[in-house]
């Protein structure tokens, strides 16, 4: 399994705050049958990003596991003004191992209403927005149909694997679910901050899904796509998403989304 959401390195944020508890989660994740890793520390008004620091403590921990897994780099992108405007300036800076994947993360209590405009924008640049755990984003679970537009566009979503174990709650539990059943998700990751109350573990929740919804449903979601994304590739192909159709779509008329725009110019 790939992990494209993990905050490995340590004393960059709120992850791991020295190497040998960063070793211990790589340790834990090998154990639970992860392979690959991207690193992504929070880019936020609280941890700015820095590619250069990351890749050395990369460096440090690759001399450490003997090839254990293999490590790649990214980060939490927050969705702020001067996060999206650099990002747009520095395409490779932000994205999962330079290509052109970009974990973004709303505010837990607001999403502005003109975000759909910044997603056009990135997809413009050539990046492509993965949302990551819009299960436990308060105003999406308040507001879930506001996800139509956004999976219109074209943009991707990651679930925390937590989310279907219920560690986050029923509430994120229930959204988790009911994103997997509308054929919403592309990912599912850890987002891992250290080997107790966020552990490195994404088996339990391949096994939650391979039950409900297939064993090739698990693997696209938790080998195919996340190797896509590590890689810079084009995802293979996915199931259509379900009940995001506008209402002239509904009645027959051409779909005219985020990308439905942006290719008609």
């Amino acid at each position: 399994m790939i992990d494209i959401h993990h905050h490995l390195l340590y004393g960059l944020d709120d992850g791991p705050a020295d190497i040998e508890t960063s070793l211990a989660m790589i340790d834990m994740a090998a154990k639970d049958g992860i392979t690959h890793i991207v690193c992504t520390p929070h880019a936020n008004a609280r941890w700015a990003f820095n590619p250069e620091v990351s890749r050395q403590k990369i460096g440090e921990l690759e001399s450490r596991i003997k090839s254990k897994v293999t490590l790649g780099l990214g980060c939490d992108f927050h969705l702020s003004y001067d996060n999206i405007e650099d990002a747009l300036r520095n395409r490779d800076k932000y994205t999962i191992n330079g290509k052109q994947y970009l974990l973004v993360e709303f505010a837990d209590l607001a999403i502005p209403a003109n975000i759909s405009d910044s997603f056009y924008e990135m997809l413009v640049a050539g990046l492509q927005p993965i949302i990551t755990h819009p299960e436990r984003n308060f105003t999406i679970q308040k507001h879930p149909e506001r996800m139509k537009d956004w999976l219109r566009g074209g943009c991707l979503v990651q679930l925390t694997a937590a989310s279907l174990t219920g560690r986050f709650g029923r509430t994120a539990q229930a959204m988790a679910t009911q994103f997997l059943e509308r054929d919403w998700v592309h990912f599912l990751a850890t987002d891992a901050h250290n080997v107790q109350s966020r552990p490195p573990i994404l088996r339990e929740a391949y096994a939650i899904v391979a039950k409900r919804f297939g064993r090739e449903t698990a693997e696209r979601l938790c080998v195919e796509n996340p190797r896509a994304a590590f890689y810079g590739e084009e995802l293979p192909p996915q199931p259509e998403a379900q009940g995001i159709e506008t209402k002239d779509e509904a009645k027959g008329r051409p779909r005219r989304g985020l990308l439905g725009r942006l290719f008609s110019n």
